[in-house]
């Protein structure tokens, strides 16, 4: 393992603690930090339900706690650690923001665009691309996710259940 990898991984753990935060707050864990010089300048947690703000994912949170940090739109020489591969919103802001660097954790197929559904990271007809590292701490993060979701079918399943219980009392009284 080489001291890049080790360094990935111990802010990744820090992104995870973000998440564990929007879980808390029964939102989808996903959680995001960005280093700048082997500092920590910002953290952040999704938050898209509880500001019933679509716009409120980690990464753009992260950056925009970044920017005001750093006295500057340009995040240049930073880098974003995420636990669930950006979408295209989240992305585009990356791009935008010129981050030099992402490393996320785990994939996602449905709107990964990282490298998963598409890389707009790394699209070369953009005038900024990033470097990026994908599967650090993969399962962790793969896993925080899978349970999350879990436990909303869950919920939904006994919910369901006790409706149609409550119904079949009424029916038969």
């Amino acid at each position: 393992m080489t001291n890049e990898h080790t360094q990935d991984e111990t802010y990744m753990m820090e992104a995870i603690m973000e998440a564990k935060k929007a879980e808390a707050l029964n939102e989808v864990p996903i959680g995001a930090i960005i280093v700048h010089d082997g500092k920590i300048i910002s953290r952040a947690h999704n938050l898209r339900e509880n500001e019933q703000n679509s716009l409120a994912h980690a990464e753009l949170l992260a950056i925009e706690q970044a920017c005001r940090e750093m006295g500057s739109w340009r995040l240049e020489d930073t880098t974003l650690y995420v636990t669930l591969e950006p979408c295209p919103m989240c992305s585009g802001a990356i791009v935008l923001s010129r981050i030099q660097r992402v490393v996320y954790g785990a994939s996602d197929p449905k709107g990964g665009c990282a490298g998963t559904l598409m890389n707009l990271l790394q699209e070369p007809r953009f005038n900024h691309q990033c470097q990026v590292e994908a599967g650090v701490l993969e399962n962790q993060c793969g896993q925080m996710l899978s349970d999350f979701f879990r436990k909303i079918r869950e919920k939904k399943r006994v919910q369901k259940k006790n409706i149609d219980l409550q119904k079949f009392t009424t029916d038969n009284n």
